[in-house]
């Protein structure tokens, strides 16, 4: 699957969309409209596609030329200007709405996630920050949806009104950005092997105390942030070796304290 991604779904930038029915490549800088899209770069990473070969970093790069703006990533640029019969519902929305160029806030954690894949722990919370909606108070007005709820959409930056937020609690922006964070910034997940702790904090964050439950057991766990990777762990005072702590005994309480460096 790596093979034929990196072979067939590479454009020199950033991964393709997809191929139409006619075999034409969906997302390639050789058209007009919608070169990039954001699924592709987010999965392709996210999934560890590129990693060895710089197409992940290229990849996210352009993104971050392409798709960011000030209210978020859009789902593609440029937007479609008229309708194409052969892709179909997007092309018919206006440009910077919907899928036409809208922010769909559920795929911005794609990319974050992605970041942190790369160690681009300042970018990825930056991402974060554009969408949560208690980062937004001071644009209310112009978001107009609830203070407290993710939306579907947000205006894209091509649209009439660019940061007008729409579709509110219709999304699963809220479970996939919980992911984001937990698992890939605060960087504490589940593992077969046991509960892996593997934290991309952004710089400015000097520390962080988190508690989990996992299976049975309750960790308190500190975060000393002083780089973008693991340095040590510690678990009741002793060194542990790499990210996955052992497996725990149900009902006990283990104090861990992770420096990054």
């Amino acid at each position: 699957m790596v093979t034929a991604v990196e072979k067939h779904g590479w454009d020199g930038d950033w991964f393709l969309r997809a191929y139409d029915a006619k075999g034409e490549p969906i997302g390639t800088s050789a058209s007009q409209e919608a070169k990039i899209f954001i699924e592709p770069q987010g999965f392709c990473v996210m999934a560890g596609i590129g990693l060895k070969n710089n197409m992940a970093g290229k990849a996210l790069d352009s993104v971050k030329s392409h798709l960011d703006g000030d209210y978020g990533l859009s789902l593609l640029y440029p937007a479609y200007s008229k309708y194409h019969i052969e892709i179909g519902e997007i092309t018919s929305y206006p440009e910077g709405y919907k899928e036409n160029g809208g922010i769909f806030c559920h795929n911005n954690p794609w990319v974050i996630i992605a970041e942190t894949k790369l160690n681009n722990n300042d970018r990825a919370f930056e991402y974060y920050q554009k969408i949560t909606p208690s980062y937004l108070q001071d644009i209310s007005e112009l978001h107009k949806t609830e203070p407290y709820v993710y939306s579907q959409m947000i205006a894209g930056k091509e649209a009439a009104k660019p940061g007008e937020a729409k579709n509110s609690w219709l999304t699963g922006t809220a479970a996939w950005t919980y992911h984001a964070i937990t698992n890939h910034i605060l960087g504490i997940e589940a593992d077969y092997k046991g509960l892996k702790i593997n934290p991309r904090l952004p710089s400015h964050i000097n520390q962080v105390t988190v508690n989990r439950k996992f299976r049975g057991a309750v960790y308190h766990i500190t975060i000393i942030n002083r780089g973008k990777t693991v340095g040590s762990i510690q678990l009741n005072n002793e060194t542990i070796e790499g990210c996955i702590l052992p497996p725990p005994e149900s009902g006990k309480t283990y104090n861990v304290e992770v420096i990054t460096q």
